[in-house]
């Protein structure tokens, strides 16, 4: 996996860079942390030491005892220059939160902590996103110092908009979610690099809608929170991913591949169309079981006879399972109101699947626009509990599973 070197300056949104060690770290990233003196006024140095088992560098006057190093690998029986020998390292700089302050060292070239030090020594890719007031972000020196540090070559990831740390102010500048930071530093890593790389792999997402008139539909309550988080996961391994969307207002993780679709018949046609030429499918979704077998033309009335007939929508992962060959793999999700292992485990059975992703429905604290999810993974031999957590986090525990499932396949005689 990659060797992250990550630049933290004085901001509010410091805390946020806790989360993103903490998301490379679980996706099997070595990270190294650089702060500035301002930043360790937000956030404390032995918190992300903690996460990501490594010391944290303040002043490059600072000797470091792992000499260079990330996790994971050997530090060199010499004790080199720290700050070059980071940057020497490191496949990839993200400076988050970058702040005015730093964003204007940065430009001018100064050299006065391990953080703009090491951004001047650093050859790898480097990535800023600022965050900060709105004010402070729009005013002309600040906008001169990133397209300054854009001609340069440095990938400025644009804040975003919402409610900012100032009470009762809203407008441009907050530092992006650390899951996509984390897809946009992958994004950036050469081919080959990641453990997914080359794979091709199909998610579907969200709820199928059923028109019973122009207006009405039948559905389910299905926010595709879930799927977006397995497919940005499986972006951030290298996959090719594409994401089949129904009904989803989330935007798709970056670098993924976005179909949008409304009705079951119309994610099927789709799931049909990609399954072939994918190897892996997390068929998250949530179709609808029914359709009305006549749909009205314009609106319904109030006043109006209603006598509404379900007939069954298609199966749609018992259609592609039927069509899987010996190199694809086939994750399905089993929404149940209580922890019913059996009946995922026949579910696992009769749809030909290799994993089944049991979700406790009956449990309103992961419900279904919780941003926490607990499952528990099913296989033809096995059952393990993931406890609640962060979808994102439970994404990375399911592809962790898959990659057993697929190098116990690959094995010859299993």
């Amino acid at each position: 996996m990659a060797r992250i070197l990550l630049g933290v300056s004085g901001g509010i949104a410091a805390y946020k860079a806790l989360e993103l060690a903490r998301l490379a770290t679980t996706a099997g990233h070595g990270v190294r942390v650089l702060m500035t003196e301002g930043a360790t006024r937000f956030v404390g140095v032995a918190s992300f030491e903690g996460i990501v088992g490594a010391p944290v560098l303040r002043s490059e006057f600072e000797r470091d005892p792992m000499r260079g190093a990330f996790p994971g690998d050997s530090a060199p029986s010499h004790d080199p220059i720290g700050h070059l020998e980071l940057a020497t390292n490191c496949d990839v700089y993200l400076v988050a939160p970058a702040s005015a302050n730093t964003i204007a060292k940065l430009a001018a070239g100064q050299a006065d902590s391990m953080v703009t030090t090491s951004f001047l020594a650093c050859t790898a890719p480097r990535l800023l996103a600022p965050a900060m007031n709105d004010r402070m972000y729009a005013d002309a020196a600040t906008q001169a110092n990133l397209a300054t540090l854009r001609e340069r070559g440095v990938i400025v990831i644009d804040p975003e908009e919402g409610a900012l740390a100032s009470r009762g102010e809203h407008g441009k500048g907050r530092l992006p979610d650390p899951a996509c930071l984390l897809a946009r530093i992958e994004a950036e890593l050469p081919i080959g690099e990641r453990p997914w790389d080359g794979l091709r792999v199909l998610v579907t997402a969200g709820g199928t809608r059923e028109p019973i008139d122009s207006v009405r539909f039948l559905g389910n309550r299905s926010s595709g929170r879930m799927g977006i988080a397995l497919a940005a996961a499986a972006a951030r391994r290298g996959a090719e991913v594409t994401l089949i969307a129904a009904n989803i207002s989330l935007p798709e993780p970056p670098g993924v591949h976005r179909i949008d679709v409304e009705t079951t018949e119309q994610l099927a046609k789709a799931a049909q169309a990609e399954f072939p030429s994918s190897q892996l499918l997390l068929m998250a979704a949530a179709p609808a079981d029914f359709k009305a077998s006549d749909v009205a033309t314009g609106k319904l009335t109030r006043d109006s006879s209603l006598d509404l007939h379900l007939e069954p929508t298609e199966d749609i992962l018992a259609t592609l399972a039927t069509a899987k060959d010996e190199t694809q793999t086939i994750v399905a999700f089993a929404a149940e109101a209580g922890d019913n292992v059996d009946r995922a485990r026949e579910k696992l059975q009769r749809k030909n699947a290799d994993l089944i992703v049991l979700n406790d429905i009956s449990n309103p604290a992961i419900g279904f626009e919780s941003q926490e999810n607990a499952v528990t993974l099913i296989d033809s031999t096995s059952d393990t509990k993931v406890p609640q957590a962060s979808k994102d986090v439970v994404a990375e525990k399911i592809l962790q599973r898959v990659d057993q499932l697929r190098t116990r396949t690959a094995q010859p005689g299993t």
